[in-house]
């Protein structure tokens, strides 16, 4: 199976992640694939069908409510399982995601040069704050596969791990995370988004400061502070 992306494929994991981020019994999201691939891009056969039609390609983006940047910074903690092909939006999908672990097996390409399309859904942003701007470069323009090693020592990746594990790791690791306190995360996850982009120090010290103070007024410090004088573990809202 190698999940091909297509219009259902796009709603079904959009309202899914959307349900997971209204139920508060979950505190982070681990997407992966099922079979052999993660995502082996679009699904070609609507591409045929696009340009028998128009006879040219749809001048809008394509991708509808596809969920995008914005739409995972704004998500609960994601950690991508990236357990074969994460190809084209198959890559695009997952660079937003806060952690992305890939299986040994994993190969990754921007590959929209191979379709004379351009990468979508701010990857030429994201790939280049990953990676750099020349290996995004490289990647972009050539549309070549990236094993799991490189993509790891590139930085497109958080950690490597042998297939039989990569999914317990990803689970482990969104256990690690939503052991924290949510209003503390979801804090960060703003601040990462915004600060890394914006050349005015100032402001980016006047974010974290405002978000400390409110911070320090939550239900959750006072037990953080509790638990560590008292010798337990903390137990956050």
């Amino acid at each position: 199976m190698l999940n091909a992306w297509t219009e259902q494929l796009n709603a079904e994991v959009r309202d899914q992640i959307t349900q997971w981020n209204n139920d508060d019994a979950i505190g982070a999201i681990v997407l992966t694939g099922e079979g052999r691939a993660f995502m082996a891009g679009a699904d070609l056969n609507a591409f045929s069908d696009r340009v028998k039609t128009t006879g040219k390609s749809d001048v809008s983006t394509g991708f509808g409510g596809m969920p995008h940047a914005e739409f995972y910074y704004r998500s609960k903690p994601t950690i991508a399982a990236i357990n074969g092909c994460a190809v084209g939006i198959g890559l695009t999908m997952v660079l937003p995601c806060d952690v992305r672990i890939a299986s040994t097996d994993a190969l990754m390409s921007i590959r929209f040069i191979k379709m004379g399309l351009m990468p979508e859904l701010g990857s030429t942003r994201i790939l280049a704050q990953l990676v750099g701007l020349g290996a995004a470069t490289e990647m972009s323009l050539t549309g070549r596969m990236v094993p799991a090693d490189e993509a790891l020592r590139i930085g497109l990746v958080t950690q490597v791990t042998k297939p039989e594990s990569m999914l317990d790791t990803a689970i482990a690791k969104g256990n690690e995370i939503a052991a924290n306190p949510s209003n503390a995360i979801m804090a960060i996850k703003e601040l990462l988004r915004k600060n890394p982009l914006d050349p005015d120090i100032e402001r980016v010290m006047e974010r974290e400061s405002i978000r400390d103070q409110i911070a320090r007024r939550h239900p959750n410090h006072e037990e953080a502070v509790s638990a560590f004088l008292e010798k337990r573990n903390p137990n956050f809202e």
